[in-house]
Parts: structure tokens; C-alpha cells; sequence
């Protein structure tokens, strides 16, 4: 295993993998928060929803300035998934086959 797969195996993909969980996170939580099963003034839960916000956002706010305004859909969290897991299951296969 060279260096580049090495790199790509524990690093790189556990961080998609990673982001992939924070994103599901932070969907499910705004779902809970805005059917108001949960309190978003417990400080628990308002804790995680800003962490899995920070942690999400600056790959969200660029996709959604690219889609068109949908009313109150957000599309973007869809987009995100769907490109993470393109990288995580064709680009970096194929990126450690080649080199």
C-alpha cells in the first residue's frame, strides 16, 4: 500500500464518512426542531444543532446559492450527500487504482 492509499483509506475517506454523519445529524435535528419535538432552548440540543450548523454550513452555503429558490425546500443538504457520496464510492476508488 502506498503512501497516496494509505492517505485516501484513513484519512480522507473517514472524514467524508464523518461529514456524511454530521450532515444526516444536523437534517434530522432541524426536522425535530422545526415540528417542535424538541426544545431548541434546551441547552443540549441547542449546543449540538450549533455544532452540526458550523460544522455543515460552509459546504451547504455554496450549494445553495446555486439552486434556484424553491420556497420553503432546501435541496441543498441532498446535493451534499450525493456529491460525498460520489467521491466516496467511484472518485476515490478509482484514485487508488490509478496511482
Amino acid at each position: 500500500m502506498s503512501f497516496f492509499d494509505a492517505l485516501i483509506v484513513y484519512f480522507i475517506d473517514p472524514i467524508l464518512l464523518l461529514f456524511l454523519i454530521l450532515l444526516i445529524v444536523s437534517i434530522i435535528l432541524s426536522w425535530l426542531i422545526s415540528f417542535q419535538i424538541v426544545n431548541p432552548y434546551n441547552p443540549v440540543v441547542g449546543s449540538l444543532y450549533r455544532m452540526t450548523s458550523t460544522l455543515t454550513e460552509p459546504i451547504l452555503r455554496p450549494i445553495r446559492s446555486i439552486l434556484p429558490n424553491l420556497g420553503g425546500l432546501d435541496f441543498s443538504p441532498l446535493i451534499a450527500i450525493l456529491v460525498v457520496q460520489f467521491i466516496r464510492g467511484w472518485l476515490l476508488p478509482q484514485l487508488t487504482a490509478v496511482l
